[in-house]
């Protein structure tokens, strides 16, 4: 019997990293199988184009598995058996054998060596080409439909598809949880994650630019709490203790209209080396203006700005110092008061709290546990991580494992 034209053997949503991983594997496991790739933009692995700069942030150098999911605020426990099959060392392996050299940063972010996003696409778009795999552009699928023998889709052009098998790695795509909710499945609102803060206080926009190595920032009502640089924007604050925070709080931020009172330790160290500091500097430098280089190593303009934010003048020594002021700087240092009042997205690598409810998903391959043949992985997913290089890591493990599934079971036919 033959089949139609537009009738494929497996046929992937996405053309994104997870989509892409899905469609080569299963190829290579099954290369009698057709596999066609379909995307509803105009052009495919845009977020892996744009990633780290335009350098992609391929994955992060953490090799135990125990390890690895204690950076995914959704999805930590699910993920653990999936990386003991396809971890980070996975990735790189894959990629170095297909000629992407890749290096390791000073805090565990890898890239390509060649520091191009574009040598990371360019390899999986050769690999899907030597295997046949057939990517159609302007696809956006509207509907799908299980029938007896597969699955019936239809996109916004109007154009008409079937096939055996089904793999869904559509990224953060309401009308595709619309879909999948009409398909039996749960889907967890989704949120934003990973994003940096709005702060009203208008005194820190002159410190635009500042950065400390090691801050420690615990919002206030739910005591979250996450460690690490901090940046000062002409807005806020940002960098990786921001972010991470973003990613942990992500629904507590969202509950709260994205209002929150928070509490920054400018060292990291706390209000008892904060203050022993202060003691220090009163009782060997008291001749010394405060303002100066202070005891504290911070930027000076930081320094000066909580000297001042603590009530003291411009001129006042060390020696001059009351209890009050002492004690109201040692505050400032190690638990300043912050009041954020919004959020903006963080760079262009937007990520999503929510989707797909992970209850719904064999993790052993990642095909849904509601619907036969039917796969799904990446950010459709109530999985998300902080920044790094994890997002990309959960997205070449998704899909390996459902293109092995995949390959496997189209292989036996």
């Amino acid at each position: 019997m033959s089949m139609p034209d537009n009738y494929s053997d497996l046929i992937v949503v996405g053309g994104g990293a997870a989509g892409y991983f899905c469609a080569i594997r299963a190829a290579e496991l099954a290369p009698e199988a057709t596999i066609t790739l379909l995307e509803g933009s105009t052009g495919t692995l845009n977020k892996v184009r744009i990633s780290g700069g335009g350098r992609c942030n391929l994955t992060h150098a953490c090799w135990d598995p125990s390890e690895l999911v204690t950076n995914y605020p959704r999805g930590e426990r699910e993920l653990l058996g999936p990386f003991h099959k396809f971890a980070p060392g996975d990735t790189i392996d894959w990629f170095e054998t297909r000629g992407v050299k890749t290096k390791i940063e000073e805090d565990g972010r890898m890239f390509p060596v060649s520091n191009s996003s574009e040598s990371v696409a360019a390899c999986l778009e050769s690999e899907a080409r030597i295997l046949n795999v057939k990517v159609r552009l302007r696809e956006r699928v509207s509907q799908i439909a299980k029938e007896e023998n597969g699955f019936h889709l239809i996109t916004t052009n109007g154009s008409v598809w079937k096939s055996a098998y089904l793999m869904i790695a559509s990224g953060s795509q309401p009308n595709m949880w619309e879909i999948l909710r009409g398909m039996g499945h749960q889907i967890i609102p989704p949120v934003p994650s990973l994003f940096t803060f709005h702060l009203s206080n208008r005194g820190l926009q002159k410190l635009s630019g500042v950065s400390v190595p090691s801050a420690k920032i615990t919002e206030a009502n739910s005591g979250l709490q996450s460690e690490g640089p901090l940046l000062v924007t002409h807005q806020g604050i940002s960098g990786p203790a921001v972010l991470r925070l973003s990613a942990w709080g992500a629904r507590t931020f969202h509950q709260r209209g994205y209002l929150a009172t928070l509490l920054i330790d400018w060292t990291g160290r706390g209000k008892e080396w904060s203050m022993s500091r202060i003691q220090e500097a009163r009782a060997h430098s008291g001749a010394r203006q405060v303002t100066g280089k202070g005891q504290v190593d911070l930027p000076i303009r930081l320094w000066q700005w909580l000297v001042a934010r603590s009530g003291i003048s411009e001129q006042a020594r060390w020696a001059d110092l009351t209890a009050e002021q002492m004690q109201s700087l040692s505050e400032n240092l190690s638990a300043c008061q912050l009041q954020m009042i919004g959020k903006s997205t963080y760079k262009e690598e937007f990520v999503t709290a929510g989707g797909l409810a992970l209850t719904d998903l064999d993790f052993r391959t990642f095909e849904s546990r509601k619907v036969k043949n039917l796969f799904l992985a990446g950010e459709v997913l109530d999985i998300d991580a902080i920044t790094g290089g994890f997002n990309f890591q959960a997205a070449w493990t998704g899909g390996w494992l459902a293109g092995t599934a995949l390959g496997e079971r189209m292989g036996e036919v």
